[in-house]
């Protein structure tokens, strides 16, 4: 969203982020749009939901936007209805295929309620854009809506194009969810001579702290908990290898393509990554990457140390990052972000 918003803005856009703040989230940074937080008693689970709802329905009656952007299915409710009594243009910017995330499909009555209300909601929002093609012939195949493709991209810049890879570690970065591949990798460390960091947080950190114990790995994993951008950006060029697991369970994650993804290409590092559609597209075309078609512990560490031992592969790989990110970009990307907006005013 930060990428999102800023590149609004400097398109002559007046900006507003609103949204929920997790109590033991950072400070909020200053940025050049506003920013508004709604703050909740509830935390989690169905109460949660129904609270930020309804105070963000009311946050939103209480201004007078010329037209409302609804992130993701959880927030689609409101915006709707703000954007009917008020007469302004609604958009859709789908984050996830929500309604086959993990920890919907596998909850019938959770998933029942997501999809009532996304097969409700998405065809009345005929604007919209989303991260991947795969995602977006999804929705044009459920509601024949057309949306535009958004890919999560770095801007481009120098960082990464000469390497050094002076921390020598194996890198994971992002949230520390089930169905992450986190349950293999871990125990698939025990066979790989190398250093992972883990860095973010999530509903599977405390078991990852547990499986580290327990396989007696605490020199060789670290949890470096929740990082800035910029400290992460940091982090990531100075690894020597990234890592993008997920588990092939639901539309949502088979249909991925993760910012971790461009990330490490933009940070000029090799990665080992899954054998899904927009993932093996890209790598047909840029070498970027060694892709898994499945997840298991002994799978993972093979695929690890191919990747460190094998030199000739490495920089192949490495040098191909290089390439992949003058076409996957920012730069690239926020010229779409801006007609979709500028359409809507013109």
């Amino acid at each position: 969203m930060r990428r999102i918003c800023l590149s609004l803005a400097s398109s002559g856009f007046k900006v507003t982020l609103v949204g929920r703040i997790h109590d033991k989230e950072k400070k909020i940074i200053e940025r050049p749009y506003q920013q508004e937080i709604i703050k909740c008693f509830f935390s989690k689970g169905k109460l949660m939901y129904l609270e930020y709802n309804l105070r963000l329905f009311f946050f939103l009656l209480s201004k007078s936007p010329d037209a409302i952007t609804a992130i993701d299915l959880d927030s689609i409710l409101p915006c709707y209805l703000i954007s009917v009594l008020k007469k302004i243009p609604r958009i859709y910017d789908a984050h996830e295929l929500f309604t086959e995330m993990k920890e919907v499909i596998t909850r019938p009555f959770i998933y029942r309620s997501w999809l009532a209300l996304e097969q409700r909601m998405v065809p009345k929002f005929p604007i919209g854009y989303t991260v991947s093609a795969s995602i977006a012939n999804e929705f044009e195949r459920r509601y024949r809506v057309h949306y535009e493709v958004i890919m999560n991209t770095p801007l481009l810049s120098n960082q990464g194009t000469e390497k050094t890879n002076s921390g020598q570690y194996i890198l994971y970065q992002g949230a520390v969810n089930e169905g992450r591949g986190l349950e293999w990798l871990i125990p698939a460390m025990a066979n790989v001579n190398a250093v992972l960091w883990i860095c973010g947080e999530g509903n599977f950190s405390g078991s990852c702290r547990k499986l580290i114990m327990e396989y007696g790995l605490e020199k060789r994993v670290l949890m470096k908990g929740i990082l800035l951008p910029d400290e992460l950006s940091i982090v990531a060029n100075d690894a020597y290898l990234g890592l993008n697991l997920v588990e092939p369970l639901g539309l949502n994650q088979m249909y991925s393509l993760a910012n971790k993804f461009f990330d490490y290409i933009h940070a000029g590092i090799p990665q080992l990554t899954m054998d899904f559609p927009e993932y093996r597209a890209i790598n047909e075309k840029f070498e970027v990457a060694l892709l898994i078609d499945m997840l298991n512990a002994e799978k993972i560490a093979g695929a690890l140390n191919n990747l460190l031992q094998n030199e000739v592969l490495y920089r192949r790989l490495q040098s191909n990052c290089r390439k992949a990110a003058e076409e996957y970009n920012w730069q690239h990307e926020e010229k779409k972000l801006a007609e979709i907006y500028n359409k809507i005013f013109n």
